[in-house]
């Protein structure tokens, strides 16, 4: 489980920092800072009372929405280019913005800009908001003296992000919405309706159909003790999936077998590349070197095991190798986007190439979801169409059976 730990360090030249860092150990907290060239001098973990300000609002709960910061983005870009200074920018779009928390995290670093610090070192204070690739962006465009262009990029950035991750969530709440209703309709029939049948065949004696039997002697499982027993289970294995995601070694088994899924791992798959290359292609094309650029980019590919073969590669880059190697030996991405990768490189034009397999991979996550809505429709029908249809067969069998007798 994260934790936010503040910190202070010295950099190369003697310049005193603070921040704060979420981390799962100390130790994970120095080995941040040294891949920054800062000497730690003093960590502490944050109590979650010390993160509460106005009147109880945690940063680790904030909820600025991605819509918000691509509004906030854009105002703030049209302000510097129109030659408005930093700091009145800020305070003009603390009082402006409609979402109360976003604009008192505003408040907070106009007066960090005012007392000096840099408007990127002060966006890293608040990263519950503000990522870390959205501070290592606007700290290039700081330095190379375009701010009001990376801010556009970034705005563009997050919110081709925003539309991937609508997607996704669209073709997962579809079969997750019909497969409950399903679930619901089948256990009302199971206990509700099976049991007034089930009577009914106990006044008429005889020996039932086994079809029959099953489903009544389930009726009863589930009516009893057997339904608590089987939501407590349920409930139980939901928090248990929680706890185990929040470990280390849970997300790693996790993401490996969703990434090995028959139907949602081709979906997953195309999400990651298309997230990696157009994180990476934004972060090259403002200025962020190769080497952060990888770093972030695996802290944001939401998947441990992609975020490991992207910090193996930024391993093996920084021994000397093309980015286009190790990607290859790491047999994560398709052959197509490590040549694509390869041409790039080569004719020094990455950051556009990354551009092009990114909007690639936009339409194939497009055709996936479409897909995979497609397949999971008719797969649905059936299974709740089967279920409740045999019920229905298995709860006439005996009556038909009487008819024939009768006759």
């Amino acid at each position: 489980m994260a934790i936010v730990f503040q910190w202070s360090g010295k950099t190369p030249r003697g310049a005193l920092e603070t921040g704060e860092i979420e981390a799962a150990t100390k130790e994970e907290v120095i080995a941040q800072l040294k891949r920054k060239n800062i000497t730690p001098t003093l960590i502490t973990e944050k109590k979650a009372a010390e993160r509460k300000l106005f009147g109880g609002l945690t940063f680790g709960a904030a909820k600025v929405k991605d819509k918000d910061i691509v509004i906030f983005t854009r105002q703030f870009s049209t302000m510097i280019d129109a030659g408005l200074p930093l700091v009145q920018a800020l305070d003009i779009l603390s009082t402006q913005v409609e979402n109360k928390s976003l604009a008192k995290v505003l408040s907070l670093i106009k007066e960090d800009v005012e007392a000096g610090s840099t408007y990127a070192d002060s966006l890293k204070k608040h990263p519950k908001v503000f990522s870390e690739l959205y501070a290592n962006m606007v700290a290039a465009g700081e330095a190379g003296g375009i701010l009001d262009t990376i801010l556009n990029r970034l705005a563009a950035y997050i919110e081709k992000a925003m539309k991937i991750k609508k997607k996704v969530k669209g073709a997962m709440v579809y079969p997750i919405v019909v497969s409950s209703v399903a679930v619901l309709v089948i256990a009302v029939i199971m206990i509700f309706v099976v049991p007034t049948f089930s009577k009914m065949f106990a006044t008429l004696g005889g020996t039932l159909p086994l079809p029959t039997l099953i489903i009544i002697k389930l009726s009863n499982f589930l009516g009893g003790i057997g339904g608590l027993m089987t939501g407590v289970a349920i409930a139980g294995g939901i928090v248990f999936l929680k706890q185990f995601r929040r470990t280390e070694k849970g997300q790693i088994i996790t993401d490996r077998i969703l990434l090995k899924l028959p139907i949602f791992g081709v979906l997953l798959n195309k999400v990651a590349v298309a997230k990696f290359t157009r994180t990476l292609g934004t972060l090259v094309s403002s200025g962020v070197p190769i080497l952060d650029g990888l770093e972030i980019t695996a802290k944001t590919s939401g998947n441990k095991i992609i975020e490991s073969a992207i910090m193996e590669v930024r391993k093996q880059v920084t021994g000397g190798k093309t980015l286009a190697d190790p990607l290859t030996k790491a047999k994560v991405f398709p052959p197509m986007v490590t040549h694509m990768i390869s041409v790039g490189e080569s004719t020094g034009a990455l950051d556009s190439m990354l551009s092009k397999i990114a909007d690639f991979y936009d339409d194939e996550v497009d055709s996936a979801v479409n897909n995979l809505t497609a397949m999971m429709e008719p797969m649905l029908m059936v299974f709740l169409g089967g279920s409740v249809g045999f019920i229905v067969v298995a709860m006439y069998l005996p009556i038909f059976k009487l008819i024939t007798l009768i006759k």
